[in-house]
């Protein structure tokens, strides 16, 4: 990156009143309004403010604490060899445009920023680098990642920061670069890496997460939760976004550091976002193993609620067999006992012109033909495996 002093303004010409180059005429410097309105992408609450802090520095010190961007604009021109660092929490249209005209922004990272979902980027602009990070934090309570999007403007003498999202804290950045002023002194390209650092640094509890919520997963699965598959489900649909948020960056930070020698960056800032580079690099084989365990749970899952159905169905055609044979036992039990009592009621009737009324051999004769009929019913239902 070219050195942040290369576009300083001499003195005279800042007692002449000068200002940075304004932006092509296609973007229309605004200044900030005095009550924020809602952008078009997200609305914002009636009391929201956009700018969450800024300040200039100088030698890694905070010089001026302006408390909007007309003030900030101001101190920076009059503060020599300074940088201004602008935090911005889903700033309004105007906003963006009279930033645009102070630090010459490209018009297309300006509509990047108002639109928001973004996929991880670095772009170059001139003497202007455009990021864009998706950050993320793990939520205790529902027990699911809440991803965040930061979209970072670094210059010669300013670095500007726009967050839509919970996450990151940059708080915590701007306090940790301000304790070390050697650090933070080097410039803005110094305070890029502290976020990305920071950025790379918050997915580690969104990986010990995620790590607890697949154990538990696996018991669930075990123990057959009918619920586990939806779980299953709503983590990989997380872990998708996980990836589309760190695999970016393995690729972004190379291409920053195959930059060091062409802009000269510092041998420590060198050291650092090696650093980050492996953290990065390492987090990345971690969502990646996720998904492809969470892949592995879903059919591992799959096979045991079709064995437990399985099992269900062979039980069930047990039941029906078992209930099929004490059906065939009782049918032929009532075709035996139905015979004799068919036979007792045809000459059980009391008409006078039956013949066998007369018979002497009438009655031996019933009783013989009735056993006849039970004993040939059992020994067919016997060879039938009936009784």
């Amino acid at each position: 990156m070219p050195d942040r002093r290369d576009h300083r303004p001499s003195p005279a010409a800042k007692r002449a009143g000068w200002r940075r180059p304004a932006t092509p005429p296609t973007t229309p410097p605004a200044s900030p309004p005095t009550d924020p309105t809602t952008t078009p992408a997200e609305p914002a609450p009636a009391n929201h403010r956009s700018v969450i802090d800024s300040a200039v520095y100088r030698d890694g010190r905070r010089v001026a604490s302006p408390t909007t961007l007309a003030e900030t604009f101001r101190q920076l021109r009059e503060e020599p060899d300074g940088m201004a660092w602008i935090g911005l929490h889903r700033p309004t249209e105007p906003e963006l445009h009279s930033l645009a005209a102070e630090f010459n922004l490209h018009p297309l990272s300006i509509e990047d920023a108002l639109e928001a979902h973004q996929r991880p980027k670095l772009e170059r602009y001139g003497d202007t680098l455009f990021v864009v990070l998706r950050a993320a934090r793990y939520l205790d309570a529902p027990e699911e990642v809440d991803f965040g999007e930061l979209h970072v403007f670094v210059g010669p003498d300013f670095l500007i920061t726009v967050r839509h999202g919970a996450a990151p804290d940059l708080s915590a950045v701007r306090r940790r670069m301000e304790d070390s002023p050697e650090l933070l002194s080097l410039g803005p390209e110094a305070v890029l890496y502290a976020i990305l650092d920071a950025v790379v640094d918050g997915y580690a509890p969104v990986v010990a997460g995620v790590q607890n919520d697949m154990d538990e997963i696996e018991t669930e699965v075990f123990r057959g939760d009918p619920e586990v598959s939806r779980r299953i489900y709503e983590l990989s649909r997380e872990m998708v976004e996980f990836q589309r948020a760190t695999r970016p960056l393995v690729g972004m930070l190379h291409g920053l550091m195959a930059g060091f020698a062409k802009y000269g960056t510092d041998e420590e800032l060198q050291r650092y976002l090696r650093d980050v580079a492996d953290h990065v690099t390492h987090t990345s084989e971690r969502v990646d193993g996720f998904r492809q365990a969470l892949t592995d749970i879903l059919t591992v899952n799959a096979t045991l609620v079709s064995q437990q159905q399985n099992a269900e169905m062979r039980a069930l055609a047990e039941a029906g067999f078992e209930q099929n044979e004490e059906i065939k036992k009782i049918s032929s039990w009532a075709a035996i006992l139905f015979a004799p009592t068919l036979v007792g009621t045809i000459y059980g009737m009391n008409f006078e012109t039956m013949p066998e009324l007369k018979w002497a051999a009438g009655y031996p004769f019933a009783i013989l033909l009735m056993a006849v009929v039970c004993v040939s019913l059992y020994v067919i239902f016997k060879k039938r495996d009936w009784l």
